[in-house]
Order: structure tokens, then C-alpha cells, then sequence
């Protein structure tokens, strides 16, 4: 939706034109365009100012001082065929860690909700209207093979990901033309002004070398950019591949004479040697694999794991650490998604039909040990949730829709269906027949039919996880009562992925991660266009307008206070049109480690765990303290009588 009059009139208001107009008539024009001119900034904020000035060392949460060293390996499920980034959306499976070779132009500072600071670029600019922004490299900044970054190089990849990539072919989509504007400089115009994202998500593009993109490889065969490859790729940042085999294993190695060592942004970082990445077909077979030793770090997304697994001897020993980390930084709805480009979806009745059959406090109280608790907005665990009934800016801004949206929207908070005991259980499975009765279907003979064609209402549930699998296997049976046939199908990780970009699945269990700052993402995991567009992650197939015209309002929105609204206004919308039926989260992240690992004493506040980033390697140090400890046991018992 392009900026209408009310929004063009309060945006130049804000920008205050009117002085501006007057010093026209007073200065020269020459004098006009420099006082015009926005300044260079060392990092970029969404959220109030920056907190670390521009002669900044070092971010407060790193370690400066740890010896670099060590090897982690981690364990990964599935298997990998890629290391192009480029085709990440749309072509084959891209191997675990292949990020840690590049450098975007700007780092994330982990303390601050919303905020870049230099790294390939040490400045970036950009005017009052946010239409375009500006970057200046760094005179430092260089590939692995010592050639320096270019203005090109960001030129290329801007378009690169733009043409061959869904996902950010979205996200990049205000990018109306590029330019270099200096032997260090390159400049981004916007199709529209006053989208105060816009300078953030160019800054954190991730820079691909042209000069070996569109070079030859070993065999003398012209790269493509546009294809899946198995080359380790050239890179620029902390890491290079070393070692890898497709399927089995990729290795990273530490760059020794990394360009970005001493960047502010990144002391204190990347301070492990070697990364190994093992990948497994099975993740209990993953979890063994850690038990015994061979690999350091896991997150632990199984609620069974961390409930009862942890009962061996190194943990009993403290030699395993088990530590939970506060997620602060993300939002998440995770759901059984329905495909509504199928036709026995596109009733609303008959989505909201399938929540009423869900019982989750029992499902979280047999396979989850009470873990977990309900999710209840697109923006869960965040203060861009809507709750309660709209008011205030939210209200205003949903009566222009009024038509457009369910009349519930207005009239009651959103809920999910709750089963307590055997007698709602009982209970919501009586409103499911009666929502399914609505939308048109009959029981006939314990079996759910649609009528009109005597077929009984079918649906297959695709998962590449076995331990989802349990899940939809645990929520069968309730289903199977109301008379739909149900088939669970295991697919391996590559099926997985090929089914789901054809939009080759009926229910599936998604999930989308929302920062404290939404933007043009929205557009891909909502919005009409992307439905149709393979490979973006409106996995759902939703096609609304009233949606459609609130992701701009919250892409456009020119303060928090209009962004909270907006986002809160898409948050009730979208649940009350019943898209998926929203599982279970966790606001922390469990990890299990070996004790080799150490990480700073107090942790960036949204960061989660920051790990490998700003973690290191402690296992000198604690091999001397148990040798220390057993020679001072030992001369313990030669003393004891």
C-alpha cells in the first residue's frame, strides 16, 4: 500500500519543511544541500539511541581478554547438498553454519533490542524520510583471499538476493535502484518514503564476493550463482570451510589473519578455533551422541530430554552443565498450519473446528511434564501481542475494516479452547462437530462427509521430525472421533523441504519468529503476494486484504506507539480468521554443555544463550583444576590414618 495523503501530510510534518522552505529563499543553494546532508552514524537504532558512542571499544558483555582456541562440535539433524546462500529458499539443503564465512555491513549488538554498528561498513547515512541510506566501507575490509570489499560486491549481492531469493527478494523489496557513489560508498534508493526499518535491513545484507561468484572454478567452469554448489565458497568473515563431506559433516576453521579482529563490534567474538557441524538422521541418536561425548553443545527442544534424560554420570559429576538462557528478543507462533490453498480448508468454521480439538493441557501434561504453556498471539511473549479488546490508536486504526475482519475482533479477546478435565474434552469435541456441522459437513455412520460428494473429510499431516510426529500422533485420535480420517507422514528432510515449496501438504507444524521490530517480513509470512511465491514462509496460504493493508501500517509506522497498534491490530486479525492452531512455547532456551565451554559472567540481555559467538574454550583450565583436585584427594588419603 503506497504512503495515502493523511500519511504523506503527517510525514512531512514530522520532517518539518517548513524551515527548510524558508532557508531556501535566504541560502545559497549550495549551502542549502549541505546542511541538508544527514550525517555519518557509526550504527543504526530502531528503538530510542544507541547506547555505545562512536569511540566504543568493545560491546560490555564480551570477554576481550580469553585465549582463543578449542574445538566445538555440534550436532545437526537431517543432511546438506548447498553451500549457496543465494538459493537457500528454493534450491536444495544448505549446510549448517555456512554464515559464519561472510560479513554483513553491519553487527547486531546483543544488549540492545533493535541496533547495527559498523563491521564491513563503518558508517552508514540516510535523510530524515528514510528513502534512501548511504554506507561507507571500511579501507580494512577484505575477502579470504586478501582481495579488498567493494562498493560491487555490495552491489552484487544486494541483487543476487533480490533475484534469486524469496524469502528476502520480499524483504528487499523496496530497493528501487543502487548505486556506487564513491571508491567506498554505495547508496540504496526506496521506492517510498518513511519506512524506518529500511536503513537497519540494508544493514544487515550480507556481502558475497563478485569477483569469485562470477569467476571460474577448478575445472574451468563458470560459476553460477543461480545453482545449488558443493565449492566452499570464498568468504570474508571469522570462519572458512575447511573440511566436509555432503550429508556427513562440514568444518570450520578460524581465519588467523581475520580482517575484523579488532572492529569494535567484534572483539571479543568468534573465539573458538574450530566449528564442526555432524549431521544425524535420527535426533535420539543426537542425544546419545552428546551423552557420550562427541559433541559439546545442544539446544534441548525436547520437553522429555530435559525432563528425564539428564540422569548420567557426567551430569551427576557437574561435567555436563544444564543452563537456561531468558529469551527477551523474539516473539514466536508456533501451530499445526492448514493449507488453505486446499478447498476443504477455506471455511473458517472448519480451522477453528480443529482447535477445539486439539487438547492441549493434556497433550502438555503426559508428553511435555507441564513444560509448556499456550500460545496465544502471532507476537507471543511480546508487548506487540494484542490482548483484551482494541482501544485507543489499535481501535481507530481496525474501524476502517470493520467490514473486512470477523465481527470478534471487536467483541472478544481471543481465546483457545481449554480441556482441564474428560468433561471439556468431551465437551470441545461436541463444538467441533457443530463448527464442522456450520461449515457444512455431516456425520454419517461415525464418519465426517462433505454431502455433496458422500467423501469422508481426509487430512494428512507432513513431518520431517519424529519427535512432531508423536505430536500429531497424540492429537490423532481426537480427531478420528469427530470422523476425519487421518494420515501421519514421516518424510525425510529433503522431501520435506520439496513438499513444502510446492505448497505439497495439507497440515503441517510451523513456526515464525517475530523481532520486537516487524517490518517487511510481514509481507512474506502473510501477505497475498507471497501465497503464491515458492518458497516464502506464508506457508498457510493466507489471502486477505484487510491483512494485506495492515502490514503496511505496520511496515509504514513512523513511531513505537503507531507500530504497537499496528502490529497488535495484525495480531487480533490474524487470529480471529483461525490460519492455524497454535501449539506451545517456552520463553527460555535450554542447552546442555560440556564443561569445556565457558561464557561471560553476566549475558547480554537479548542474546539467549549468544552461543558460539561470544562463548570460548575453558578446557585447559578445567583438566588443571581436576588434576589439581585428584592430587589433592589423593594426598588427602595418604595422610588419612
Amino acid at each position: 500500500m503506497i504512503l495515502n495523503r493523511r500519511d504523506i501530510l503527517r510525514v512531512t510534518a514530522a520532517f518539518g519543511l517548513a524551515p527548510l522552505l524558508k532557508a531556501t529563499a535566504t541560502q545559497p543553494a549550495q549551502m542549502m544541500k549541505a546542511s541538508r546532508a544527514p550525517a555519518w552514524r557509526h550504527g543504526i537504532c530502531l528503538l530510542g539511541d544507541l547506547k555505545y558512542p562512536a569511540s566504543f571499544d568493545r560491546f560490555d558483555y564480551v570477554n576481550a581478554d580469553t585465549r582463543r582456541g578449542g574445538v566445538v562440535r555440534r550436532a545437526t539433524l537431517g543432511t546438506f547438498d548447498n553451500f549457496n546462500m543465494v538459493v537457500a529458499g528454493v534450491k536444495g539443503d544448505l549446510a549448517e553454519g555456512i554464515e559464519l564465512i561472510y560479513d554483513p555491513l553491519m553487527a547486531s549488538s546483543l544488549d540492545e533490542a533493535a541496533s547495527v554498528y559498523g563491521l564491513i561498513a563503518e558508517a552508514a547515512r540516510y535523510p530524515a524520510d528514510f528513502s534512501w541510506v548511504s554506507f561507507r566501507l571500511r579501507a580494512q575490509a577484505r575477502w579470504h583471499d586478501g582481495r579488498p570489499i567493494t562498493p560491487e560486491d555490495v552491489l552484487f549481492s544486494s541483487k543476487a538476493f533480490r533475484t534469486f531469493h524469496p524469502q528476502l527478494s520480499v524483504y528487499y523489496r523496496h530497493v528501487v535502484h543502487a548505486e556506487k557513489t564513491g571508491d567506498r560508498e554505495v547508496k540504496f534508493h526506496f521506492d517510498v518514503p518513511g519506512i524506518r526499518e529500511l536503513p537497519q535491513v540494508m544493514a544487515q545484507l550480507l556481502v558475497l564476493p563478485r569477483h569469485w561468484s562470477q569467476g571460474k572454478d577448478k575445472a574451468g567452469n563458470r560459476r553460477d550463482v543461480s545453482k545449488t554448489t558443493l565449492e566452499p565458497p570464498l568468504g570474508s568473515g571469522p570462519y572458512r570451510i575447511t573440511q566436509f563431506e555432503s550429508g556427513r559433516f562440514v568444518f570450520y576453521e578460524r581465519v588467523g589473519d581475520y580482517w575484523a579482529n579488532q572492529v569494535p563490534a567484534n572483539v571479543g567474538t568468534n573465539n573458538f578455533q574450530q566449528l564442526r557441524f555432524d549431521y544425524f538422521r535420527d535426533p535420539n541418536t543426537a542425544f546419545e551422541a552428546f551423552k557420550a561425548g562427541v559433541v559439546d553443545w545442544r539446544t534441548e527442544n525436547a520437553a522429555k530430554n530435559w525432563a528425564t534424560g539428564y540422569t548420567f554420570p557426567a551430569v551427576e559429576e557437574h561435567r555436563v552443565v544444564l543452563e537456561k538462557f531468558p529469551i527477551r528478543n523474539v516473539g514466536i507462533m508456533q501451530a499445526f498450519a492448514m493449507n488453505l490453498r486446499r478447498p476443504k480448508f477455506q471455511n473458517w468454521r472448519v480451522r477453528r473446528a480443529f482447535n477445539f480439538a486439539f487438547n492441549f493441557e493434556k497433550l502438555n501434561r503426559e508428553l511435555f511434564y507441564g513444560e509448556y504453556s499456550r500460545i496465544k498471539s502471532y507476537f507471543d511473549g511480546t508487548e506487540l501481542a494484542c490482548s483484551g479488546l482494541p482501544q485507543g490508536p489499535e481501535l481507530e486504526l481496525l474501524q476502517s475494516f470493520r467490514s473486512q475482519v470477523p465481527p470478534e475482533v471487536f467483541t472478544t479477546p481471543y481465546w483457545n479452547p481449554t480441556a482441564p478435565d474428560d468433561e471439556a474434552e468431551r465437551a470441545n469435541l461436541l463444538e467441533a462437530i457443530r463448527l464442522f456441522a456450520q461449515a457444512g459437513f455431516e456425520i454419517k455412520d461415525l464418519v465426517l462427509v462433505d454431502p455433496d460428494t458422500g467423501e469422508q473429510m481426509t487430512v494428512e499431516f507432513l513431518t520431517g521430525d519424529k519427535n512432531l510426529e508423536r505430536v500429531i500422533l497424540f492429537y490423532q485420535p481426537a480427531l478420528e472421533r469427530v470422523g476425519i480420517k487421518v494420515n501421519v507422514r514421516l518424510v525425510d528432510d529433503i522431501q520435506y523441504i520439496n513438499r513444502l515449496r510446492q505448497w505439497d501438504f495439507d497440515i503441517i507444524v510451523a513456526s515464525w519468529q517475530e523481532s520486537l521490530t516487524p517490518g517487511n517480513e510481514q509481507r512474506d509470512y502473510w501477505g497475498s503476494h507471497a501465497a503464491s511465491q515458492h518458497g516464502s514462509r506464508n506457508l498457510a496460504g493466507i489471502r486477505d486484504p484487510a491483512v494485506d493493508a495492515l502490514i503496511e501500517h505496520v511496515i509504514f509506522a513512523a513511531t513505537r506507539d503507531e507500530l504497537l497498534a499496528a502490529t497488535r491490530a495484525l495480531d487480533r486479525v490474524l487470529l480471529w480468521n483461525h490460519y492455524v492452531v497454535p501449539q506451545w512455547t517456552l520463553f527460555d532456551e535450554r542447552t546442555a554443555r560440556w564443561d569445556r565451554l565457558g561464557h561471560p559472567e553476566h549475558m547480554p540481555k537479548y542474546g539467549m544463550s549468544a552461543f558460539p559467538a561470544i562463548w570460548w574454550w575453558q578446557g585447559a583450565q578445567i583438566a588443571e583444576q581436576r588434576s589439581a583436585s585428584n592430587e589433592t584427594a589423593a594426598e588427602n588419603q595418604k595422610r588419612s590414618p
